[in-house]
């Protein structure tokens, strides 16, 4: 991810975004102290949020106060939508399930919790966030991943809503996210097909191929 052309390339360009005015203040004054990024804050609504990075573009933007609310998982959203080159992390005092689900379909890419993990490590988190990945601990990954188990299959498409993967291929790759191996996946074909149509041991890495193919068109 390139710097913002009013960030120095050496620095981390970071908005502090609270609900809480004095809280943004005390959370930007602790960031300077930490080498490699600059800091600006603001408050955590949407309007400030927006006309903050129009004055100030940043690489990464820490969201914080009354996280349990809905309308915050709203301004998540709504910021991802208009600057998704921005790494979103969302700073908790406490979570559940359904926070940490919404939180990363709203486009966080970083979810930090105030009150179980250090302050050393929230500059960890900003560093790990620009770099283009996802910061959470082993409990909220756990809770997501739960989420894509028992999500219903989507159907993969493209711009002119053509599907890019034919029903054998979703099938196939709905048994890779169960995360079924070769072997019983294999079984399971072949007890679909009949005997002349029987899978071969290079079958599952041939349709993998397949797939990868079809998907390719749409980068």
């Amino acid at each position: 991810m390139k710097a913002s052309s009013d960030v120095s390339p050496y620095l981390i360009g970071v908005l502090v975004a609270d609900s809480n005015l004095t809280q943004s203040q005390l959370l930007s004054s602790a960031l300077r102290r930490k080498p490699g990024i600059k800091v600006n804050c603001c408050r955590g609504e949407l309007p400030d949020c927006v006309q903050a990075l129009r004055s100030a573009p940043v690489d990464v933007m820490l969201l914080g106060g009354g996280a349990t609310d809905h309308n915050q998982i709203d301004t998540l959203r709504s910021l991802h939508a208009s600057h998704p080159q921005v790494g979103l992390i969302l700073l908790l005092d406490s979570y559940d399930r359904n926070l940490v689900v919404n939180a990363m379909r709203a486009g966080a890419r970083g979810l930090f919790c105030r009150a179980c993990q250090p302050f050393r490590a929230l500059s960890r988190c900003i560093s790990v966030v620009h770099q283009g990945q996802f910061w959470a601990n082993t409990e909220q990954l756990g809770y997501v991943i739960e989420a894509l188990r028992l999500a219903p299959q989507a159907r993969v498409i493209d711009a002119k809503g053509e599907c890019l993967l034919t029903p054998r291929e979703e099938q196939v790759s709905a048994w890779w996210r169960e995360g079924l191996a070769t072997a019983r996946s294999r079984n399971n074909w072949a007890s679909q097909r009949t005997p002349s149509k029987s899978l071969c041991c290079g079958s599952m890495t041939n349709w993998g191929s397949r797939i990868e193919s079809n998907l390719s068109c749409t980068h």
